[in-house]
């Protein structure tokens, strides 16, 4: 994929994806302390809907995108990504992917967090903070001249480390204006191979990791992905542009990084 593909963004422009970030960010801040054992991510689904539209004075970017149903995706243990929210009810133990997407005057924000219901299992959260940990170093890859490659490796590797598998069918990817735009940011790779980075470049780095093997499968409803041998799967997803000396997270915690080490 050459640069030229790829949406160079302007101070101005990048200030407007900034803050449609910070809202989507905002978005997955208010509903942790909703997210506890006996309620249903239908629950938490009509919650995030309601501050958005209500408090953010934003819009809801999952309803209607492609037939999507609700306003945020609910990905429970094994379910590796666009989870529907329903009727499910959360019980203790469980682990939980919440991704949101926000429009605010035209501009995308998009974000997920991991959420413990409870007390996880040792192997829980060794995922969990195993696939935060490898979300970090691949966004601190991120800088004029370093490649896709070079993100998509660090991702891997840390993965690896502790014999877990990287889900390649899904990926990060450009954001501005459009929901999806190009690059498609793979969280796997090689070194200084890929779309070189350009200062102005704005798109998401959000792994996938599986406790067991990195295979999938599409649910009948068209939308859920879960992991074909039932193992744990853990998700963690940040907006991130392109700066002169490396990189800005456009979707921080403002409440702070808790036990999880901060990125930059």
């Amino acid at each position: 994929m050459s640069g030229e593909q790829v949406t160079i963004r302007t101070p101005e422009e990048v200030a407007l994806a900034r803050r449609a970030g910070h809202l989507a960010a905002d978005v997955l801040r208010m509903i942790t302390e909703h997210v506890k054992a006996g309620v249903t991510t239908e629950a938490l689904d009509q919650i995030c809907h309601d501050y958005i539209v209500d408090v953010l004075e934003a819009i809801p970017a999952n309803i209607g995108y492609h037939g999507y149903p609700k306003t945020i995706c609910a990905s429970v243990n094994h379910v590796i990504c666009h989870g529907i929210p329903s009727a499910k009810v959360l019980k203790r133990g469980d682990i939980v992917n919440i991704d949101v997407a926000i429009i605010k005057d035209g501009w995308f924000g998009d974000c997920s967090r991991m959420y413990f219901v409870g007390e996880p299992s040792p192997l829980a959260k060794r995922l969990v903070d195993t696939t935060y940990e490898a979300m970090r170093a691949g966004i601190l890859q991120v800088k004029p001249g370093a490649t896709l490659g070079d993100v998509g490796h660090a991702i891997q590797t840390v993965a690896h480390r502790e014999h877990f598998s990287v889900v390649r069918e899904y990926c990060g990817h450009g954001i501005g204006q459009i929901y999806h735009d190009t690059p498609q940011v793979l969280h796997y790779g090689r070194r200084g191979e890929g779309l070189r980075l350009e200062t102005g470049m704005i798109f998401t780095i959000e792994p996938m990791i599986n406790a067991g093997k990195r295979d999938t499968k599409e649910l009948p409803d068209g939308w859920t992905v879960v992991t074909k041998d039932h193992s744990l799967s853990a998700q963690w997803e940040h907006m991130v542009a392109v700066t002169d000396t490396g990189f800005e997270v456009l979707t921080p915690w403002r409440e702070g990084t808790g036990t999880y080490s901060a990125i930059g």
